[in-house]
């Protein structure tokens, strides 16, 4: 979704073909993948829509065979019925459904990925600061994935509070539904390539260069950030209240329009009065809540909680 199912990034053709080491030859071979019947088709995406909300549509078919094929021949599963009946079938079935989620969700995301979010996040905080600061800021990414966006609402927050007499007294949280983004997130090392896309003397504040050529973020700002397992379907479960900032982007387009607007619901119940909800430009229409006025900036979708 980030944590959410992937429809996009991966245009895995119908009879894309996947490396199986034959055990008794010692051998590689490559088998196409088996094509999936309609019937099982809508079973999958039943069940996805089910557990995650997430909408697979029918020109995503052969991403999900492609995934599911790779998986089942680790497992040494021969359809695609048995392995739908070994992810449904109890303790174990809910095991092997989360190491199969993580090979179907979008893992790809950037440092302050929409600029103009982060500009609006930077003056909103400025303005905050402006009226004092009687507790520490707290920060929301709802779809963290590998933990790009939870890291930049620290480095954004950090910022804003550098040279004041608290420069410290803010927290993130990022939530995902994928355990293999949330450890990455909770890791925190990127590649090189990762931070050329963020202003230098950002990357030279927070980052400390390790001996493999990659950066990991700094412990001062890493203590302030923490990753958590968050089905979106379950919001209503989670612990978050009272948030100044909750950013919600590249997640809603993957859902119904119904289910979009009762997550977004749920999210404006959850911040402080005041408080701002960053969403992705273009990704709800026409959604509207009685306690939130849009911010007037044209460049993104955002709203601050009246009071």
């Amino acid at each position: 979704m980030r944590g959410v199912v992937a429809l996009s990034g991966r245009h895995a053709a119908l009879m894309a073909m996947s490396e199986r080491h034959d055990m008794q030859s010692g051998a590689w071979s490559l088998q196409p993948v088996v094509d999936m019947p309609a019937a099982e088709f809508c079973a999958w995406q039943a069940l996805l829509e089910e557990r995650t909300g997430v909408v697979l549509s029918e020109q995503r078919r052969a991403f999900l065979q492609t995934n599911l094929s790779v998986r089942m021949r680790e497992l040494g599963v021969a359809d695609y019925a048995t392995y739908y009946q070994q992810v449904t079938d109890g303790p174990r079935g809910a095991v092997e459904w989360s190491t199969l989620l993580d090979r179907l969700t979008v893992q790809e995301t950037r440092f302050f990925r929409h600029q103009p979010s982060f500009e609006v996040l930077e003056r909103y905080l400025h303005e905050r600061l402006q009226h004092g600061l009687p507790r520490p800021w707290e920060l929301w990414s709802v779809g963290c994935s590998s933990g790009e966006e939870p890291y930049s609402l620290a480095i954004t927050a950090a910022e804003v509070l550098r040279g004041s007499q608290q420069p410290g007294h803010f927290g993130v949280t990022g939530t995902d539904i994928s355990l293999n983004a949330l450890s990455k997130a909770r890791d925190g090392q990127y590649g090189a390539r990762k931070l050329q896309q963020m202003d230098t003397e950002l990357g030279q504040r927070y980052f400390a260069a390790q001996a493999d050529g990659r950066f990991k973020v700094i412990p001062d700002l890493a203590a302030r950030v923490c990753c958590a397992r968050l089905n979106v379907l379950e919001l209503a479960k989670a612990p978050m209240f009272g948030m100044d900032v909750i950013f919600c982007q590249n997640l809603l387009i993957y859902f119904r329009r119904w289910r979009r607007r009762e997550i977004l619901n749920c999210l404006a119940e959850r911040l402080a009065p005041g408080g701002l909800l960053v969403v992705g430009v273009g990704e709800v229409a026409g959604w509207q809540h009685p306690d939130l006025l849009p911010v007037a900036d044209e460049r993104v979708l955002a709203f601050t909680r009246k009071g």
